[in-house]
Order: structure tokens, then C-alpha cells, then sequence
């Protein structure tokens, strides 16, 4: 035969084209060839180019059950749902896989009922069934219905573990379970004990998690990622930052917990130290770095080092972003730019509540409270819904301005109009504009009305007023009740003492001082900050640490006899 052909190509070379034609064809789709094709299908896929992929799909002479998964899964994959479904329905043959796909497609697009349909339907299922069924259970909190198809598994492996025991954290109350599921694990791996510690950590078991986290055998990035996080919530700067320093290769999501806790922990340099590190390695920062950025920012007053940040947001493409812009107001007021904050306010395009309340809340910090009502009024015609926050920024204005009936008038407002619970912190408000005022009958009077218990910062608006206008009956209350729940609030010591010495009642100022040494508490010292160039210098009541501190006690002896000059020199001829 195959010398026949020979002969016949040689005598007809048409012939002889036709012929490698054929062998070409069918040497083309071999299984070896059908192999790549499925590999370029799921290259195209991952590329977003599903064009290119149903081309070569339906090009294909010959497919197996593998091309049509890939392309199954190439549609839900790039969000065409619809698609998969009709391919699905009109495949010749269907395996274990395509029905999974099916399930997982349902999932990611959180048709959960769908996606039962397709469990239950299935003639056969494996571990990835379940495992599909149970992870879009839990990632929509269902987690009832997750430990029962957990619990009907024939054999859960360590991803049907790991996806309860992060359901279990997950859910309110449910840390427990967790815990307890996570240590009954015949197996786990690296992604099982970082769920377990993120789970801690988010449930604020800082020291938990660090145990979990010292047992685990090989240590990866994730964990110590997850253990930062619960080191910053808990204040513990220093673990966080050698654990940060124990990462190779950082991301930005490491850069972000790190330069966010040093900012919400009041370490404003530091957390700009590290955003400028952050920057010199060429990471590119993203809406939370800025966020935090600002945050530091506002923490230092350093209006400056905000004002180089905020070049970096336009440059980066986040000057449109809400929340860079919410951050952007804070950080302008915290600074003493209130016109600054009211100008970056009105470049948002359409502010939200938090924008709002914001803005209310910067004219609340300068005592602005004209302001602060205009934009309150200008929030409601718009069809803005107040909460809380936004009466706690207008109750704030009222204390600082002094406005007492005003303070009621919108305490009355929240309650009765919109309906928002009042929490303390609306109460304290109310206290301290009424403290303030002098009114501390009327003050007390809230403090015994309120739904719950007074905390000290209540009463320490009240304790701040009594030295103000002179009441020691009331001073002694506010005292001791702050003392009952803090016996070593040095203020409370403090600001009593300062009320007998201007009652003139020196016995019982001795008697405050030897009190606090008996009990050891000791006073706060107070300390201040200004910035020079870029480097923020510190100072400390009583500290003569600082490097410069004799050139310092020179000029304000110098500044000291210029004022005597000028006050003698004003007094001979005014």
C-alpha cells in the first residue's frame, strides 16, 4: 500500500500534496496535540482572551472531556456565566470535573441555590464538590449549613477543615469551635495554621494567636503578616516591627498593616519613616497607604510632610479616591487648615456620609459652629441620612462654642427624629457643654438619667468645670466617683487638688498629696512637639535631654527680657 502511494505521488505531485495534507491533519490532533490545545484554551483563559479560546475550541476536530472543561471554565472564569451554563448542557460527556466547575461557578457568583442544584444532580462527587459547596456557604456567613455538608463528607481533607475552621472564626461566638476544630485536624498545612491565627487576631485574641503562631512548624509570610496585624491592634509596635523585619519579600499589604499601625498607635515619624521607605524600594502605594499616610500626618500637625504626601496622591492617581479624600480633610484640620479641608470637601464630586461627617467634624475641632450647622443643613437637602457620628460632630461644636440649648436642640433631633440610639459618647457631649456653661446641677442630672453607666471621661468633664467655676461639693463627687472606676487617674489627683488650693483649703490639698504618694500615683508629665525641616523634636516637662537644650534656655531668655522691655516700655508711655 504504502509503496503504492509512493509510486502514485511521484507520477501525480497533486496527488502527493493531498496526501501529506491528510497525514498532516490527523498527525496534527493527536492526543499529544489535543494536550497543547487544552493548555492554550486555559493560557487564553487566564489572559481574559476568550475569543482566541473558543476559536481554537471549536477549530478542534477532535476534543476530549478535558477541552470542554477548560472551556467551561474559561467563560465563568472572566464572569460569563450564562455561557458556561449553555456549554455545560450541550457537552457529550461529562465528568466529575465539569460538574465541579458548574458548582464553583455558581459559587463565585453567589447563587448558592443554583449551585445545590448542580450538587445534588451530580452522579458522582468528590472532595472538591463539598469543598466547593461548603467555602460559598461560608463566605455568606450560612456556616449552619456548612458543618452539615461538612459532617456528611465521606472523607474531609485539610482544605474541608480549614474552610470550617475560618467559617467557625468568622461567625460571632464561634472563635471556640474553631479552636477546637483547628486542634482536632488530622492534618494541617501552612494555609490551615494562618486562618487559625487570622481568626484569633480578628477576634482580638492577640496572645492566642501568638501561641498558634509559635507552634507552627514553618512559618510563612501570611502568619507573620496576620500576627503584625494583631501586634498593632494591641498597641505592641515593637513584636509587630521585628516581625515585619523578618519578612523577605514585602508586599504592599505588609507596608499597610506596619505604616497603619505606627499611625493609629500615635507614632506619626515612624509611620512615615517606613511610607518613605516603602517608596525607595519602588513599591507602589495604594488608597489604604495614603489613608494611613495622612493619618500620620494629622497626628504630628505636620502640614508639610501632608502636603508632600498629598503631590504623591496626584501623581499616583488617588486624588478622586473617597476615602484619600476623607483622610485628606481630616489631616488639612488636624493641621490648622480648616479653609484647606473646606476646599478639599468641595472637590469631592459626590460626597458620601463619611465625607460629611467628616467635614462636620473638622468645623467641630476649630469651634466652628455656623459652619459645621451650614453643611449639616446642606447634607440633609441633598438627601443625606445622618447617623451618630454626624450628631456627635454637631454636639461637638455646640461644647466647643458654648451652645447649650443648641446641643439639646439636636440631641432632641437624633433621638426623636431620625431615631438613632444615643451612645456615651452623645451624653458626654451633653455634660460637658453643661459643665462648661456652669450648669452642673443640670449636669449631674443627665449624668443620673443616662441608660448606662458613667465612665471617667464623663465625669472628668464634669471634675474640669467644677475647677472652672469654683464647685468643690460637686468636685469631690466627680472625683471620687472617676477614682472608683480608676484609682490611679493622676488628673483626678490632680485637677481636685488645683479646686481645695483655689478654695483656699490647704489642709485638704496636703491631704490629696499625701494621698497620691501613699497610693503611688504619680503625675503625668506633659510633653509637646514642633517640627524644624523635616525632623520633629520633642519636649518633656523637666527633661534636659535634648541636644540643643542650652542654646534653647538662651533664647527664651532673651525672648523672656524682650517682652519685659516692651511691657516697661508700653507702661512709661501709654
Amino acid at each position: 500500500m504504502l509503496t503504492s502511494l509512493v509510486s502514485v505521488s511521484l507520477i501525480n505531485p497533486t496527488f502527493a500534496r493531498q496526501r501529506h495534507s491528510f497525514f498532516v491533519l490527523g498527525s496534527l490532533f493527536s492526543t499529544r496535540h489535543v494536550y497543547q490545545a487544552n493548555l492554550d484554551i486555559a493560557a487564553f483563559s487566564r489572559a481574559g482572551n476568550l475569543d482566541a479560546a473558543r476559536k481554537l475550541f471549536d477549530k478542534m476536530p477532535t476534543k476530549d472531556v478535558v477541552t470542554w472543561n477548560s472551556m467551561l471554565s474559561a467563560y465563568w472564569q472572566n464572569g460569563d456565566l450564562e455561557r458556561s451554563t449553555t456549554l455545560f448542557h450541550s457537552m457529550p460527556l461529562k465528568n466529575v470535573v465539569s460538574w465541579n466547575s458548574m458548582i464553583a461557578a455558581c459559587v463565585q457568583n453567589d447563587n448558592l441555590d443554583d449551585a445545590f442544584r448542580y450538587f445534588a444532580a451530580a452522579p458522582e462527587k468528590n472532595a472538591a464538590s463539598y469543598n466547593a459547596m461548603i467555602s460559598g456557604l461560608v463566605r455568606l456567613g450560612r456556616v449552619a449549613e456548612a458543618r452539615r455538608l461538612f459532617e456528611e463528607m465521606p472523607r474531609p481533607n485539610v482544605v474541608s477543615y480549614t474552610t470550617m475552621v475560618d467559617g467557625y472564626a468568622r461567625m460571632e461566638g464561634g472563635i471556640g469551635r474553631a479552636r477546637a476544630l483547628f486542634e482536632a485536624m488530622p492534618r494541617r498545612n501552612a494555609v490551615s495554621w494562618s486562618v487559625m491565627i487570622s481568626g484569633l487576631v480578628e477576634n482580638g485574641l492577640c496572645e492566642e494567636a501568638w501561641e498558634v503562631f509559635v507552634r507552627m512548624p514553618q512559618k510563612n509570610d501570611v502568619a507573620r503578616t496576620a500576627m503584625i496585624t494583631g501586634f498593632c491592634k494591641q498597641g505592641q509596635m515593637e513584636e509587630a516591627r521585628a516581625l515585619f523585619e523578618e519578612i523577605r519579600c514585602r508586599d504592599r499589604v505588609s507596608w499597610n498593616i506596619i505604616i497603619t499601625g505606627y499611625a493609629q498607635n500615635g507614632r506619626g515619624e515612624e509611620a512615615l519613616n517606613l511610607f518613605s521607605q516603602m517608596i525607595r524600594t519602588g513599591m507602589q502605594p495604594d488608597d489604604l497607604t495614603f489613608v494611613s499616610v495622612f493619618t500620620a500626618c494629622a497626628s504630628l500637625a505636620s502640614l508639610e510632610e501632608g502636603r508632600q504626601a498629598h503631590a504623591l496622591v496626584i501623581k499616583h492617581g488617588f486624588a478622586s479616591d473617597l476615602s484619600v479624600s476623607n483622610a485628606l480633610i481630616t489631616m488639612h484640620s488636624k493641621c490648622g487648615g480648616i479653609v484647606d479641608s473646606e476646599l478639599a470637601f468641595g472637590q469631592i464630586s459626590h460626597p458620601s456620609l463619611v465625607s460629611w461627617n467628616t467635614i462636620i467634624a473638622a468645623f467641630a475641632q476649630h469651634g466652628l459652629y455656623d459652619k459645621a450647622r451650614s453643611y449639616f443643613d446642606q447634607m440633609v437637602t441633598v438627601s443625606v441620612q445622618p447617623d451618630g457620628i454626624t450628631f456627635l460632630g454637631l454636639l461637638s461644636v455646640c461644647c466647643r462654642a458654648g451652645k447649650v440649648d443648641e446641643s439639646m436642640k439636636f440631641f432632641t433631633l437624633m433621638v426623636h427624629n431620625y431615631g438613632i440610639p444615643p451612645r456615651s459618647e452623645h451624653y458626654a457631649c451633653l455634660v460637658d457643654v453643661t459643665s462648661r456653661a456652669g450648669q452642673l446641677q443640670r449636669a449631674c442630672k443627665i449624668i443620673n438619667e443616662m441608660p448606662f453607666k458613667a465612665d471617667s471621661s464623663i465625669w472628668g468633664a464634669v471634675l474640669a468645670a467644677c475647677w472652672v467655676h469654683l464647685n468643690v461639693k460637686v468636685g469631690e463627687l466627680a472625683a471620687r466617683r472617676i477614682l472608683n472606676l480608676d484609682p490611679y487617674n493622676s488628673g483626678a489627683y490632680v485637677m481636685l487638688s488645683n479646686i481645695y488650693a483655689a478654695a483656699g483649703k490647704w489642709k485638704d490639698v496636703h491631704r490629696i498629696r499625701v494621698l497620691m504618694k501613699e497610693q503611688g500615683v504619680k503625675k503625668q508629665r506633659a510633653y509637646s512637639w514642633l517640627q524644624i525641616g523635616n525632623k520633629i523634636h520633642y519636649f518633656i516637662g523637666g527633661d534636659p535631654s535634648h541636644p540643643n537644650i542650652n542654646d534653647i534656655h538662651v533664647a527664651l531668655k532673651r525672648i523672656t527680657l524682650h517682652i519685659k522691655i516692651k511691657s516697661n516700655y508700653e507702661e512709661i508711655f501709654l
